[in-house]
């Protein structure tokens, strides 16, 4: 058996179909995984906060879900090749006068983050004279974004993309990526050599014969067509 734990709250890489099963990008990618090492898969909802605290008591053999590779990440647990990329952006209320993230960092500017994420990092590091609030969703932070209760929500491109889709009376997306793109990649417990070894050459062969894009075109075809009109890299590229 892989126990793989994944947070399934963030479509289209995690999340539930209507029968409340786990379905997604990420989810289709731990099946791959586990048809690779002929092991059969059992998915682990989990909060985001409690990934990482997962692996390290053995609940799970291994947390795929969009997970940046970060240097404090990193001392706690270890992580396979990249297998994406991906960029912060910014989803801002139509009425709050951001063109960029520069703009927020001001006195009365109210910018809301995914608690744990690396938007959170960046807020709290670069934003120092506005308020930031860490909430523990995703749909919060929208949500305060529409409301105006919030001028701006951090979180990747592609989410940002599809929630200005999802909300364009009430916001906007900024797009242009205002720091380095992030790599997600696929977390071991602490010294699981032998398995990170072969997540690595999954990724290689997954890669190789087409399976991202195999992804791509089943989950992400519009923003796909939209990244490359805007000319932004692809996640999977």
């Amino acid at each position: 058996m892989l126990t793989v734990g994944m947070e399934l709250a963030y479509p289209p890489f995690e999340t539930k179909d209507e029968q409340g099963n786990p379905s997604g990008i990420s989810v289709d990618l731990a099946y791959a995984l586990g048809e690779y090492l002929g092991r059969p898969v059992q998915i682990e909802n989990t909060n985001w906060d409690g990934l990482i605290p997962s692996l390290q008591t053995g609940k799970v053999d291994v947390v795929i879900s969009s997970m940046t590779i970060t240097d404090e990440r990193k001392d706690v647990v270890d992580f396979s090749v990249p297998y994406a990329k991906s960029y912060l952006a910014l989803l801002v209320n139509k009425n709050a006068n951001i063109n960029q993230a520069e703009d927020l960092n001001q006195p009365g500017k109210v910018v809301d983050v995914k608690k744990g994420t690396t938007g959170n990092i960046y807020a709290t590091k670069n934003l120092t004279n506005a308020t930031v609030n860490a909430l523990s969703s995703e749909t919060a932070c929208v949500t305060e974004v529409t409301q105006g209760k919030a001028d701006a929500f951090i979180y990747d491109q592609l989410t940002i993309y599809r929630q200005n889709k999802a909300n364009p009376d009430t916001t906007k997306a900024i797009l242009i990526p205002f720091q380095d793109s992030e790599s997600w990649g696929i977390a071991v417990n602490k010294g699981n050599e032998e398995l990170l070894i072969q997540i690595d050459s999954f990724i290689e062969e997954f890669k190789a014969q087409g399976g991202f894009v195999e992804l791509t075109d089943k989950y992400l075809k519009e923003e796909k067509q939209t990244f490359d009109a805007l000319g932004f890299p692809w996640f999977f590229d």
